[in-house]
């Protein structure tokens, strides 16, 4: 079954909870109601994103930010100190908060979730910690350093020398530490980075790994491709190397750590510069597939299926789709419904990973920084609400997400006709009577093509077509259809679901 991953900000529905109800709440308390709507909806795994502690320093960082303060003005008119958590990606230990309930809670969470068939996710973040951890005073052999101030450094207040920059142990040494970043940007300053070249600092984070594995089903692994060997060694040249240097990729080690006790344990890795085939050779199952929200984006149909059928078929079954998560805008500003009806049928419907962001199904249009804890009420927008409610209702109906499934290339429904290089034809095959064609037209103009008969589907006999959403049923020749493709005819940017089943008995 494809898996469907749902991304909830933790810290601001707690907030919302414990409004709505007026009393303190513990992750085991999460309401009845949602828990059911995901697994009505067909969710296989909740991502809380937000669940670690962010420390004093890097929530103070984050209040006095001048370029985030803005920001929280725009999304948040009249926020207080109070409503600014500090980032979830500037950790201060993987520790389950008492505000949540502390670690037993969060089992007992994940105990009602395995009861629906859902997986509980969690964050692990490789490249970095906050400014708060206990580590950076008492380890500080374990991050990037140097022995003098540098652009993107901060003086650490630590323990005795150990980490050959100075101070030959002999007390406590003057020692800067390197902010974690990405290569592309400025350094994140409530977080610091660690050294992926020092065998200690390797181990510590793998038995972090192995700790947080030991919670949850699966973690998403933030920014993935900045521990590659290659990129951090190009990311961190020039800086002075630890005193204890280690070989082999950090991944393939930690995947395997946690995998000898956990093998059926979930790897989701936050990709992007084209490493994610990499990655998912190191053991990760999903990588993000930002090429594909890219060109939907874009919105140019030839493009979305030129992308599409450029894809191998095991990078497309490990790809996370998606129209937003918390680092991308609100999928309801930048696509118009129709635009956004075509878009998220073709992230819904292909295989890999199915991506939801929290509020995406309602319409929400905010980007909210993920430093703050709370959010302004937003209406649901109706017209995105009964886009999901169709995807929702016509995929638990026609089997799309189970079987095996592939991209179809469209033909030309008539010489001259270039129409169908607007579609993206995707079939989900149940069994060699059973098969289900989801079309989808990607151009603002009517268009058609003829979809090629399934390779896998049997083909000979009398089916049966129903179309899930004007809802009719037909009865149809294989040998016709095999001959001259299914013909498709799609209004502007329009979707049709198509379940075909094998009857016996000649053609009505």
């Amino acid at each position: 079954m494809s898996p469907l991953l749902w991304e909830v900000n933790l810290r601001c529905r707690w907030t919302e909870l414990e409004s709505v109800h007026g009393r303190r709440f513990q992750l085991c308390d999460w309401p009845e109601e949602e828990l059911d709507l995901w697994q009505a909806r067909g969710v296989t795994d909740v991502w809380l994103m937000g669940l670690w502690p962010t420390g004093p320093r890097a929530r103070q960082i984050a209040r006095e930010h001048p370029d985030l303060r803005l920001v929280y003005d725009t999304v948040l008119p009249g926020w207080r100190p109070d409503d600014v958590a500090g980032s979830p990606y500037a950790i201060a230990a993987y520790e389950v908060p008492e505000r949540f309930g502390g670690r037993d809670a969060l089992l007992r969470l994940r105990e009602r979730l395995h009861q629906r068939g859902i997986r509980l996710i969690l964050d692990f973040v490789p490249n970095h910690l906050g400014l708060d951890h206990p580590w950076v005073r008492e380890h500080p052999e374990w991050f990037v350093g140097s022995p003098g101030p540098r652009p993107g450094t901060f003086e650490a207040a630590v323990g005795p020398d150990r980490s050959g920059l100075g101070g030959g142990g002999r007390g406590p040494a003057r020692r800067w530490l390197a902010h974690g970043r990405d290569p592309y940007f400025p350094p994140w300053t409530d977080t610091v980075q660690w050294d992926h070249r020092s065998a200690a600092a390797r181990r510590a984070l793998v038995n972090t790994l192995c700790e947080v594995a030991g919670l949850c089903d699966g973690v998403r692994c933030d920014m993935a491709m900045l521990v590659l060997r290659s990129v951090f060694a190009r990311t961190w040249e020039g800086w002075p190397a630890p005193a204890d240097p280690v070989d082999g990729e950090f991944w393939a080690e930690a995947i395997e750590a946690v995998r000898s006790k956990r093998p059926d344990f979930l790897f989701v890795a936050e990709a992007y510069w084209g490493l994610e085939g990499c990655l998912r050779e190191l053991g990760f199952d999903f990588t993000y597939d930002k090429g594909l929200y890219d060109v939907l984006v874009r919105g140019e149909g030839p493009g979305i299926q030129r992308y599409l059928l450029e894809q191998s078929p095991d990078a497309l079954a490990a790809g996370v789709h998606f129209l937003e998560n918390h680092d991308e805008p609100r999928a309801a500003r930048v696509f118009p419904p129709d635009r956004h009806r075509a878009a998220a049928w073709t992230v819904m419907a292909l295989p890999g990973m199915r991506f939801l962001h929290d509020g995406q199904c309602e319409g929400a249009r905010l980007r909210l920084p993920v430093q703050l804890s709370r959010r302004p009420p937003e209406q649901p927008d109706p017209a995105i609400v009964q886009i999901y409610e169709e995807i929702f209702r016509i995929q638990k109906r026609a089997g799309i997400g189970r079987g095996g499934a592939r991209l179809l290339t469209p033909l030309a429904a008539w010489e001259g006709n270039p129409s169908g290089l607007n579609f993206v034809l995707i079939v989900w095959q149940q069994a060699a009577d059973r098969f289900t064609l989801v079309a989808i037209n990607h151009a603002p103009h009517p268009g058609q093509c003829r979809a090629p008969w399934p390779a896998e589907a049997v083909r000979s006999g009398r089916w049966r077509v129903h179309e899930h959403g004007a809802g009719w049923t037909d009865q149809r020749d294989a040998a016709a259809m095999v001959a001259q493709g299914i013909y498709l005819d799609l209004p502007a940017r329009g979707v049709q679901v198509l379940e075909f089943t094998r009857m016996e008995g000649p053609v009505a």
